[in-house]
């Protein structure tokens, strides 16, 4: 996204296709995938002008418009020479590294708007709950707008979890969870009982005492006891906030596994709600990746290696064989090298295609600050050889890539391939 100091403004009577355009809007109140985009369509100049507006935003050096058209307005004629080379490879290197920036700028601006907003319903769920009930709601229409609306979408792993540990968690498996609901074929009405659910899967926990919220290894029977009551207290607030039957039931069954040895009915596969065995198991992924003390979590890939190796029996099997294959089998957030042994961070997976996710590598010669992504899918030979941990990084590697001491996740739509060519060297 340009810097705002960089963008004119315009009337909105004024828009064509090709401009690139900032709605400086909520980003649930406008039915864009991105608050920064270029416009393709008179669909589209007609739905901004439908939200309102007088004027926008928009950057001339980002637009694409027609070059006799857009010079004749800027008063100018378009120049002679052609353009060498290096000069153009600089100038792809450029806009290829502004974009990867301002992807991520968007999704973490996303993703702590998405988490204010489900933190305010966190605080009205005791005083007015019915107002929390309808917050969460509307939170989960709008996710779920957003991905329904979209095309092929990417999991893009953030430099940051903005917001408060609870929110982030809630909202890490409310994303996964509903991008799930999407591969699966969910409609917009089952969807946002899924995200609705999911957000507030933990809700009960607000009435437990601070010292029981998160399960400990070293819980005594009554500390463990005391714990699994946040699942009833959470269908008591479900019903307060006036949550439809399929989101409680994904309260009610969050910790409930396949094999019916979870809490607190022990129910099996076949007595649980799809979105509840969704949630169920991405509950757990993010808790392996976000444990309360930071130095027992488990890399991404360690996660899921862990979930296929240990408790394939506790979920439902063709809700983590789809997980998997659309997490990939080296989620975001995962340390690798590559087969030509560099060192790289996975930060982001198409989940329609995710064996060929993009990495950040480290490259001495280039500033951390200035790593373009490689695309793994256009990387020819180039591929993953092996996942380690953070602390398996040699110590340039490890501060160059940054591996997240926490792991957040939003979404994003894929990128344009023909316009990010690979880059092997």
């Amino acid at each position: 996204m340009p810097a705002a100091a960089a963008l004119e403004t315009i009337a909105v009577s004024s828009l064509r296709v090709g401009m690139f355009v900032q709605l400086d809007l909520s980003w649930l109140s406008h039915p864009f995938p991105l608050n920064s985009f270029r416009i393709s369509s008179e669909e589209q100049i007609a739905t901004i002008r439908a939200l309102g507006l007088e004027r926008v935003r928009w950057s001339s050096a980002h637009s694409e418009l027609d070059a006799g058209r857009a010079a004749g307005d800027a008063g100018v004629t378009p120049a002679d020479g052609a353009e060498s080379p290096t000069a153009r490879a600089r100038r792809e290197h450029r806009e290829r590294l502004h974009a990867q920036r301002a992807g991520l700028v968007q999704c973490e601006r996303q993703f702590a708007e998405a988490t204010h907003e489900l933190k305010r319903a966190f605080d009205l769920s005791g005083s007015q709950p019915a107002e929390a009930g309808a917050q969460a709601a509307a939170l989960a229409r709008g996710l779920s707008g957003k991905m329904l609306g979209a095309g092929e979408l990417c999991i893009r792993l953030l430099s940051e979890a903005a917001g408060s540990k609870a929110a982030a968690h809630a909202l890490n498996v409310t994303l996964i969870a509903m991008l799930m609901g999407r591969s699966f074929g969910f409609d917009e009405a089952d969807m946002i009982d899924l995200g609705t659910g999911a957000l507030m899967h933990d809700i009960g926990k607000l009435d437990l005492p601070d010292r029981v919220r998160n399960r400990e290894d070293d819980f005594s029977a009554a500390e463990q006891r005391l714990y699994e009551q946040h699942v009833a207290l959470g269908i008591a607030q479900a019903r307060r906030m006036g949550l439809s039957a399929a989101a409680t039931l994904v309260i009610a069954q969050h910790h409930e596994h396949a094999d019916a040895s979870g809490f607190p009915l022990k129910l099996n596969t076949d007595r649980m709600s799809l979105p509840a065995r969704i949630v169920a198991l991405v509950n757990r992924y993010d808790n392996l990746c976000n444990p309360q003390l930071a130095a027992r979590a488990l890399t991404p890939h360690e996660a899921l290696s862990a979930l296929f190796a240990q408790s394939q029996t506790q979920f439902d099997t063709a809700i983590l064989g789809a997980f998997i294959k659309m997490m990939g089998v080296y989620p975001p957030g995962s340390a690798v090298q590559l087969t030509d042994d560099r060192y790289a961070l996975v930060v982001s997976v198409n989940s329609s295609r995710p064996l060929k996710p993009r990495v950040m590598v480290h490259d001495p010669r280039v500033p951390s600050d200035e790593a373009l992504l490689l695309d793994l899918e256009q990387a020819g030979t180039i591929g993953i050889r092996r996942s380690l941990h953070a602390k398996q990084l040699p110590p340039a590697a490890q501060a160059y890539l940054a591996p997240r001491r926490r792991v957040a996740y939003f979404f994003e739509p894929a990128p344009d391939r023909d316009a990010d060519p690979p880059t092997g060297n």
